[in-house]
């Protein structure tokens, strides 16, 4: 029997997360641990279970992330992408609803880089008269 399984690759940031929906209980497991353990804080949960609660299918889809590069915001921000984009695999008419919460947009805002002369990207150090 094959096995049924939707992948999404999303990214934020410098993360990357390649997730794969099965049909399931609703487990959500990332980098080989569950999620409440892996994204201790309840806010990067939400964020990540988004798309999952705008398409009700939380409990029907177990979900597996792998993640890599970034920290845990950009990491959370690049599953919630993957899962929207394997749930669009899983059923087109999905769409509408993903589209109108933003879920389907890459946040496409990256770090700037610190220039030499500066104290960080923007900001100069500071200017003393006497």
């Amino acid at each position: 029997m094959a096995l049924i399984q939707y992948y999404g690759t999303g990214r934020r940031k410098t993360s990357t997360a390649r997730v794969f929906l099965r049909p399931g209980t609703g487990k959500f497991t990332v980098n080989g641990k569950e999620m409440p353990i892996f994204f201790p804080v309840f806010r990067l949960q939400a964020i990540a279970k988004a798309p999952l609660l705008a398409t009700e299918t939380g409990e029907k889809m177990d979900v597996i992330a792998r993640c890599t590069g970034g920290g845990v915001t950009g990491q959370a921000g690049a599953v919630r992408l993957g899962i929207a984009r394997a749930l669009l695999e899983l059923n087109p008419e999905y769409r509408k609803k993903l589209k109108e919460a933003g879920y389907l947009t890459r946040d496409s805002r990256e770090v700037e880089r610190k220039k030499y002369g500066q104290r960080k990207a923007r900001a100069r150090f500071q200017f003393s008269k006497r």
